[in-house]
């Protein structure tokens, strides 16, 4: 499926998440629970709130796909890309999947998630080019912290988490994640 195809296939299944594998076959993702739902929607705003005072990127939410150097066009609940990498596309490509991986995602699990693929595709952000991606667990209490070269950090029961390298300065506090 081309890069036009996949998206007039995801406008007319908005309902739908859909990722595209690095072998070209589509992935279509359950939607989450009302409550992880609203998890995402705080880390979303976090995100976003400290992406506008800090001003040296943009912070995305889950409806962003990114076209990655395997192939693949992936999703995160939460993406920020510097302005950097993101100017370094084309207007006109950004308004479709841009060829960039951010540096840094963010992924909730939600109830209808399996722990394995998630842990894979936060490894696979960190192959493309992500410098910092966190996998948030709220069933566990746990984030995941992954980084280029290094096994991933498992950060339990905190009440919050920081940022660091591209990302330097954001917080995410856990208490509403963690309900």
């Amino acid at each position: 499926m081309t890069d036009e195809a996949l998206l007039r296939f995801c406008a007319a299944n908005a309902l739908a998440r859909v990722e595209r594998e690095p072998n070209g076959d589509i992935k279509v993702m359950s939607p989450t629970g009302n409550e992880g739902a609203g998890y995402d929607t705080d880390i979303t705003l976090e995100l976003g709130l400290w992406a506008r005072q800090d001003g040296r990127g943009r912070a995305y939410n889950s409806n962003a796909g990114w076209k990655l150097p395997d192939g693949s066009m992936r999703m995160a609940d939460a993406h920020w890309i510097s302005w950097e990498r993101l100017n370094a596309v084309s207007k006109q490509e950004r308004k479709g999947f841009p060829r960039v991986c951010p540096e840094f995602v963010i992924e909730l699990r939600s109830e209808t998630d399996a722990l394995k693929p998630l842990q894979e595709k936060m490894s696979e952000w960190i192959a493309n080019g992500a410098e910092l991606a966190w996998l948030v667990d709220p069933s566990r209490k746990a984030v995941e912290i992954y980084r280029p070269g290094r096994e991933p950090e498992v950060l339990e029961g905190g009440s919050a988490v920081e940022g660091e390298g591209p990302v330097a300065g954001f917080v995410l506090e856990l208490g509403k994640v963690w309900g």
